[in-house]
């Protein structure tokens, strides 16, 4: 019993730390960006309906505006936690990027606090303001929550396009960071494209999730007004989203074929530098470099890359670095699949999207058949899975590099053999916490349903008391 002890005690000790923290940072971040798209859009969408029932005294907007405020204020404090234990693993886990690069790559984060922190006060005087303030200033207290999870995202996005575009700071000889350029650090080469990349994701992913929960609730027999209303504004905002996040993603996908040719190889499944470089679906990279299975499209790939030159437009390939400074074959295939996943899912949801506008251009309504009803109820968990599939081609492109040509991931992980606790401990932690937010969120809306009206008390969980409506309101007149 004692040998068999200290044979564990030998192996754990043993324990590359590396896949651990990996993992741990990737499940996290996997989590939270659930949250984001809600933290950054709700507010928003909360917005048109307060406005709408200020401006037309819609009762029925009015109660998706009230309700939606709360659903909010959860949503915000579990992504509260969840960024907050980010924040915590920047110096648990990769200590040693953090001592070399923190100086830097701190700055965005800086800017992010001071949004969250804004952010958080108006989440407050937003949702405490029912009742005690005249219609229009309250609306008017939440615009800044808008903007502050606007600016907020944008900052950590910023953190995270520097890591892809290294900027705005001078070593010395000893590769230690002497200075900094603060301005540099943000607005770096990767930023404007990845910030509005991610911030139209925001609203895509932030309005297929709210949407969905009101097709759902129509295929069910819940297609009262207040119900279609609900879906029409969220959807509405995703439906907008949809081709502009093409387009900006068409964007960055050519700057990546620019910048960062080797993640771009990976993307494209292209071991060996050509032109006329097909398109290829699915499939996937064998370990001797060669392509095997999927559906390839002849020179899409290429021309691309550069409408301009079409399909002689060179593709540099893996082969053009040695291994040491590329992405595995495992990882090279995950970066494909991603991207496959991304680009077929966001290409559905274009077509949805189109599906909901030329109902509205043809019929002057939404939508009603069963079809359409169920490819929108699906549409939260899709644009998600979307979302995250975009990340991990960001992210796992980027490898072997946590500074993208500076710094190896290898090179920044902490050295604590320990760590696979941290992560089974987060792990746990971290789905108790999302079985219990729903479990809340689904708890509130049944408790909205059987009252059917504003009235309760003034907590987050719960509908504030009875007001007369609008338009009999003194302030409105």
């Amino acid at each position: 019993m004692v040998g068999s002890t200290a044979q564990l005690v030998a192996v754990l000790a043993t324990v590359n730390p590396v896949p651990w923290a990996r993992s741990q940072m990737a499940f996290t971040l996997a989590f939270h960006i659930i949250l984001v798209p809600l933290g950054v859009s709700w507010a928003f969408m909360t917005l048109i309906a307060n406005y709408r029932a200020i401006k037309h005294g819609d009762a029925d907007a009015l109660l998706l505006a009230h309700r939606w405020s709360r659903y909010m204020a959860v949503t915000f404090a579990v992504g509260a936690v969840t960024g907050t234990v980010l924040s915590f693993e920047f110096g648990l886990l990769w200590p040693k990027f953090m001592g070399r690069w923190g100086e830097a790559f701190g700055v965005p984060f800086g800017f992010e606090g001071l949004f969250f922190f804004l952010e958080a006060i108006f989440v407050a005087v937003y949702i405490f303001g029912w009742r005690r303030m005249s219609p229009w200033a309250h609306f008017w207290t939440g615009v800044p929550i808008v903007l502050a999870g606007i600016l907020g995202a944008v900052s950590v996005v910023a953190a995270n396009s520097w890591m892809n575009a290294p900027s705005g700071f001078t070593l010395d000889s000893s590769g230690k960071v002497v200075a900094v350029d603060p301005v540099e650090v943000i607005f770096n080469k990767a930023m404007p494209l990845e910030a509005a990349h991610m911030l139209v994701a925001a609203y895509l992913v932030g309005g297929f999730l709210v949407a969905s929960v009101y097709a759902a609730a129509m295929l069910r027999g819940r297609r009262d007004r207040y119900h279609r209303l609900g879906f029409v504004i969220a959807f509405t905002v995703a439906a907008v989203a949809t081709p502009v996040q093409m387009g900006v993603g068409d964007t960055l996908a050519r700057w990546v074929y620019s910048e960062q040719p080797v993640k771009f190889a990976a993307i494209e499944l292209v071991p060996e530098t050509a032109s006329d470089v097909p398109e290829t679906l699915l499939g996937h990279l064998d370990a001797d470099g060669s392509v095997t299975g999927g559906i390839p499209v002849p020179g899409l790939a290429s021309w691309l890359s550069d409408p301009g030159t079409g399909r002689s437009t060179v593709i540099q390939g893996l082969d053009t670095v040695q291994a040491a400074d590329r992405p595995t074959v495992s990882e090279v295939n995950i970066v494909h699949l991603g991207w496959d996943v991304m680009v077929g899912l966001g290409t559905l949801l274009f077509l949805l999207s189109l599906w909901y506008a030329a109902s509205w251009l043809f019929r002057r309504r939404m939508p009603t058949n069963r079809v359409f009803l169920t490819l929108a109820a699906a549409s939260g968990v899709l644009s998600v899975v979307t979302m995250e599939a975009g990340w991990v081609v960001t992210e796992v492109g980027r490898q072997p590099w946590i500074v993208y040509g500076q710094m190896k991931v290898v090179d920044a992980a902490t050295a604590n053999t320990g760590v696979w606790i941290t992560f089974v401990a987060v792990t746990v932690v971290y789905l108790a916490l999302g079985v219990t937010a729903i479990m809340v969120l689904r708890g509130m809306s049944r408790r909205f349903r059987r009252t059917g009206t504003i009235h309760g008390t003034d907590g987050p969980y719960a509908p504030a008391p009875e007001v007369r409506r609008l338009e009999d309101d003194e302030a409105v007149r």
